[in-house]
């Protein structure tokens, strides 16, 4: 039976989105400090991806959840796909020495975000199928590290680390929340791990942004220089900010204060308490999105709005604890937020399908198929 869907969790995706494009409208005017750059151009665009986000946000919440069930398969081929296609040094458009981008039309579209998207899917689809024999190695672990594996290696081409921790994120807590074996869970973290450390050996800039971590003092107008910068943003917003707009140190200071510095420029102009409200925001996004997991009729949707839920906390974690100089610094942006069409498209269709399945809720104990 379709109910209304949930007020509070369409809510706070409504004021995140709307409060989050007057925060990043603030954060563009940095770009007046910037050569080349159009305030008006990129505010536009943002503006544009916003209302074509809203539109699709709404449409999803009319389609059947169980319509995503049915063609993940093809989702989560067609981010392959398209990875694929960025690796090609004729195809792939580069930024700062990462190539992650496709340009079509003048807008650049990141595959990621699609290949993020199809690998919760999917792996909700075939966590959910498995139901009791989630226990067994060919059934649960096997796909799992079959799947993640997939995705490792693309993320680590590119290279965007960042992104392939959310997606395993997102995929351990579905995994955990399936029924899986603790000894497996156990071992996929070890592997990540193992991975991840890996990885880092062999990418000097990982290397640099952990030694800036550990001593934040050296090299303060290099590898330091944005840390630093947005430290003294966050600081200088003091209890209530300088003031919508006010910000000083996204003039020239901050490298990017329309990405994943945008939460430093929100900090310097609505102070402790303006950054306070937004951590809750995303908080009470999180703890709607989990009620509705609770409630989900099936298997499927319980595990896609588990895996949607924590990939976004999992990003907007790693986002604001760089910020705030809690863990090293990263390229991730704040979701709802950062500039970044194809993100905020897919977030908000992400929040879509989860008020979907909040309209087939129900009070009893969920089925498992």
């Amino acid at each position: 039976m379709s109910r209304k869907p949930d007020r509070l969790f369409f809510f706070v995706v409504i004021t995140l989105a709307v409060v989050g494009f007057f925060l990043f409208a603030s954060a563009s005017l940095g770009l007046l400090g910037k050569p080349g750059a159009s305030i008006n151009a990129v505010a536009f665009k943002q503006f544009v991806v916003l209302v074509l986000g809203f539109f699709l946000f709404m449409v999803t919440t009319t389609i059947n959840y169980r319509f995503w069930r049915a063609i993940s398969p093809w989702l989560f081929g067609a981010g392959i796909i398209l990875s694929i296609l960025v690796l090609i040094p004729s195809i792939g458009a580069t930024h700062n020495g990462a190539r992650r981008w496709l340009e079509i039309g003048g807008f650049s579209f990141q595959p990621s975000d699609l290949l993020r998207f199809g690998f919760i899917l999917y792996l909700a689809t075939l966590l959910a199928k498995a139901k009791s024999e989630i226990g067994f190695v060919r059934k649960g672990l096997l796909p799992f590290l079959i799947l993640s594996a997939i995705v490792g290696i693309l993320m680590i081409l590119q290279p965007d680390i960042d992104t392939l921790v959310i997606m395993l994120a997102g995929g351990l807590a579905m995994f955990f929340v399936a029924g899986a074996r603790w000894s497996h869970l156990i071992i996929i973290c070890l592997i990540t791990l193992i991975g991840i450390a890996s990885v880092a050996a062999y990418k000097p800039y990982i290397i640099t942004r952990v030694k800036t971590y550990l001593d934040r003092s050296q090299n303060t107008q290099g590898a330091g220089w944005q840390i630093n910068q947005s430290l003294i943003a966050i600081g200088s917003g003091g209890l209530t900010g300088r003031g919508f707009g006010q910000s000083i140190q996204k003039f020239k200071y901050l490298p990017e204060p329309i990405g994943d510095s945008v939460f430093s420029v929100a900090s310097e102009e609505f102070g402790f308490v303006g950054s306070v409200i937004i951590i809750l925001a995303f908080l009470l996004f999180a703890l709607a999105g989990l009620r509705i997991a609770t409630r989900a009729p099936n298997g499927f949707g319980r595990l896609a709005a588990v895996g949607i839920v924590i990939m976004i906390m999992t990003g907007t974690f790693i986002n604001l604890c760089s910020m705030l100089g809690l863990i090293p610094l990263t390229g991730t942006p704040l979701l709802f937020i950062s500039h970044g069409g194809t993100a905020l498209i897919f977030a908000l269709v992400e929040a879509g399908i989860i008020l979907n399945i909040s309209r087939h809720q129900q009070t009893t104990k969920p089925q498992t198929t």
